[in-house]
């Protein structure tokens, strides 16, 4: 039996690809407008970093991370998220003392274990964005504005804001006591992880996707009802600017993320379109995860866009993406002498930016215009004898199917300057 790839990963094939390339593509530009500056950050980590940064109660340390020994006896985990290696790299790297906030982006895969369904794999990509060092709402409002402009530069359609805020350790300290009186009596109904939150982590039962756990927390009392003056002024900062850029947004009380750094503002995009409904991306504000990892206090917001996910909703709505590069040339030969010309004009002409092909197959005629006609090259021309001699070809229009009697002096030039 063949190998296959494992349960939970997919190739990328090249008749795809040039999607993936253009959403990439328009990420990056996004981000740039903006000043933030692209970083590359290993794709495993120490096991430390997540459990302390994404916390330990959490599904993805808990459930889902792909963690190991290395040889030398060291707990490794391929990264689950993007966020706290980020922050690490902040630390370690001493961005602190570069000019503040610093702005950073990314283009990652990660890695969770867990069911494997339409759009979400075991091996997945992320594109994301962090702000670190600025604690005003304008920060918060600019990490949004990125996505809003980014979707809209894409054609994504029918996304829908949803905010909340889940205020600061201090407003959580009492929110988890009112939490666990709510539960008390509920509790010994609900699964064995919700059990062990109570005590540990109540919030993060909020978080719980068993349906009869979800069932007793209809009436639970909404953390944004309960949050301290400073978290309320935070959030009503955030819904003001983004009202004066004219970001449109919905307040939704249940929002509060999978992830433990999440501190005041929390925001999701989700999709209102039918067959693909659903959260396409979320982030939001986290002031102590870089004091947790081991830096100095700073303020943090950010947020991760599943990519399988963002393809799959351009497809469902329809979205045309820019056509894959074709070939402009390719450069049939009949016989050694026109072969050895094919070779060096393809040679000039890919050195000129030129994206020509030619046969290396041995292929007839015949075959060879087939086979050019199946890659969609723009124009073809065929070298024999007669064409080596006259030092003249025919150039044919793949497009309009005119053609053209060239000197072979002037090919190069003419490709050129129909690429420019």
């Amino acid at each position: 039996m063949a190998i296959q790839t494992p349960k939970g990963t997919r190739d990328i094939l090249p008749n795809e690809i040039h999607k993936w390339n253009y959403v990439e593509k328009e990420f990056a530009i996004i981000c740039k407008r903006f000043g933030y500056q692209e970083i590359r950050i290993p794709v495993f980590e120490y096991t430390e970093l997540f459990q302390r940064g994404v916390g330990d109660d959490t599904d993805i340390v808990q459930k889902e991370m792909y963690t190991f020994n290395d040889k030398g006896g060291r707990s490794i985990t391929l990264r689950p998220e993007g966020t706290a290696g980020v922050v690490r790299s902040y630390i370690q790297n001493g961005m602190s003392s570069l000019p503040q906030p610093v702005k950073l982006f990314y283009q990652i895969t990660a890695y969770r274990y867990e069911q494997v369904q339409q759009g979400r794999y075991r091996e997945f990509h992320q594109f994301g964005a962090e702000l670190l060092g600025a604690q005003d709402a304008a920060a918060d409002v600019e990490i949004i504005s990125i996505l809003a402009l980014f979707f809209e530069k894409i054609g994504v359609k029918n996304l829908i804001l949803n905010l909340n805020s889940i205020g600061c350790p201090e407003c959580r300290k009492a929110y988890n006591e009112l939490l666990k009186e709510y539960l008390s009596d509920k509790i010994s109904d609900m699964c064995d992880t919700c059990k062990t939150r109570y005590d540990r982590n109540p919030m993060r039962i909020l978080d719980c996707k068993v349906d009869s756990c979800r069932a007793h927390l209809i009436n639970a009392p909404a953390l944004l009802d309960h949050i301290c003056d400073d978290c309320r002024a935070h959030f009503e900062q955030v819904t003001h600017k983004l009202e004066t850029i004219g970001i449109p947004y919905n307040i939704d009380r249940n929002i509060v993320r999978g992830l433990d750094y999440y501190t005041k503002t929390v925001f999701e995009f989700v999709s209102e379109n039918i067959g693909t409904k659903g959260t396409v991306c979320g982030g939001g504000r986290y002031d102590g995860l870089v004091e947790e990892i081991g830096g100095q206090p700073t303020p943090g917001v950010g947020f991760a866009l599943g990519v399988e996910r963002l393809l799959l909703e351009m497809e469902s709505q329809g979205i045309e993406f820019p056509e894959a590069d074709a070939p402009d040339i390719y450069i049939g030969a009949i016989g050694e002498r026109a072969g050895q010309v094919a070779e060096k004009l393809t040679w000039q002409l890919r050195s000129k930016n030129i994206y020509c092909i030619k046969d290396i197959m041995g292929r007839s005629v015949k075959a060879q215009m087939k086979y050019a006609d199946k890659l969609n090259v723009r124009y073809t021309l065929i070298l024999g004898d007669n064409e080596i001699d006259s030092n003249k070809a025919r150039l044919k229009d793949m497009k309009t199917g005119e053609t053209k009697d060239i000197s072979l002096d002037t090919l190069i030039d003419r490709l050129v300057k129909n690429k420019a």
